[in-house]
């Protein structure tokens, strides 16, 4: 007895992207659509449209670029484990292996050997070498 697959019900894109979990707040996501972070088609929507199944949306999120295909309408937020089947994530496989390249040339937290500041071996070296 699910509404969600009735043909005249209305879902605006904001709420379905953070019903869907790309944004944290309904805000952040109508602003979003605002700066033309959302496009369908290759235009910019407002944070009103209404989404139908099987449109396809590319949406820029603070961590990536994503295309997404609306599988089903989701009007409340739910565990991300339930969000994933009301979308198809169709990103493009270069989108996929840029992220893929810039998760992995992040910096360690480790410096790298004769730069930056000197351990404590090497001041104690140049301490007993001035002296």
């Amino acid at each position: 007895m699910s509404s969600n697959t009735e043909k005249n019900e209305k879902l605006r894109i904001d709420k379905y992207l953070w019903s869907i979990r790309l944004f944290k707040t309904r805000s952040m996501a109508s602003a979003a659509c605002d700066s033309g972070k959302v496009k369908f088609n290759g235009d910019q929507v407002k944070a009103s449209r209404q989404v139908h199944v099987g449109d396809e949306y590319d949406v820029k999120t603070e961590a990536r670029r994503w295309r997404v295909k609306v599988a089903d309408l989701l009007h409340n937020r739910v565990a991300h484990s339930e969000a994933i089947k009301y979308y198809i994530d169709i990103t493009p496989a270069e989108e996929l292996e840029r992220l893929q390249f810039q998760a992995s040339s992040f910096h360690t937290g480790k410096r790298l050997s004769k730069i930056g500041r000197p351990t404590k071996k090497d001041r104690r070296d140049l301490d007993e070498f001035i002296d």
